[in-house]
């Protein structure tokens, strides 16, 4: 589950599911975005996606979870995206898609998959991915993105530097430079830092996101507190 921070309002949440997170204590005042991360989840049926978005109410959808690197080609996402996401009446992002540079990849496979839709894909975002090293990369990385689709708004659903060797410091280094430059970027309409997550429950259950990431980047402390990086958000 990610938490999204746009000027100093932490707004929506989402948990790469479309059935929101059980909570105890209500939704904490956060909108709750649906994401139907694969084609087809044993978790969240494509077959009931249409309903659980009616029954819960969500006004925005999240789509395929990396498909650029996951083995589906954008003429498949094209397919499956006008057969089960165009008929959702509400806001509608692409499929999140890394930041890698190879071709057919990233950004590039966005544009093939907008070219495969021939106009028949119903959008309102770009969704975008980003792991690296540095402020200035990750600004390079959006600013391009803009600048490739210029007519979208952009929607950065996991960003954080990829395990640092400063660990939380550096992450909080990197995030104090990120917010302030995503809040002044008009064409930015949401962003989620990875991750709304504790490290005791990353390493738990984020499979390899731990050793890719590091858990200098987790949002909450193993008690449950906001974390270093936590703060910065609000």
């Amino acid at each position: 589950m990610n938490s999204r921070v746009r000027s100093s309002l932490t707004v929506n949440s989402y948990d790469y599911e479309t059935y929101a997170p059980v909570s105890t204590n209500g939704n904490g005042g956060l909108g709750f975005i649906g994401m139907q991360r694969c084609t087809d989840c044993s978790s969240s049926p494509i077959a009931d996606l249409a309903s659980r978005q009616a029954s819960q109410g969500w006004a925005t959808v999240f789509t395929l979870n990396e498909p650029d690197i996951n083995g589906i080609t954008p003429s498949q996402a094209a397919s499956w995206y006008i057969q089960y996401i165009n008929p959702l009446a509400i806001k509608k992002a692409l499929p999140a898609v890394t930041s890698s540079v190879t071709s057919g990849e990233g950004l590039s496979w966005v544009s093939q998959m907008i070219s495969a839709c021939a106009g028949q894909c119903y959008f309102d975002y770009i969704n975008l991915h980003w792991y690296g090293t540095t402020f200035a990369e990750f600004q390079s990385y959006v600013e391009s993105a803009h600048s490739q689709f210029p007519n979208y708004q952009l929607v950065i659903t996991e960003f954080a530097l990829q395990n640092p060797a400063g660990g939380q410091a550096a992450q909080v280094s990197f995030f104090q430079q990120a917010f302030p430059f995503l809040d002044g970027a008009s064409y930015v309409q949401l962003y989620f830092p990875f991750v709304a997550t504790s490290p005791a429950l990353l390493q738990a259950d984020g499979g390899s996101a731990a050793s890719i990431v590091g858990t200098g980047s987790c949002l909450y402390n193993n008690d449950g507190t906001p974390s270093a990086v936590g703060n910065l958000m609000y």
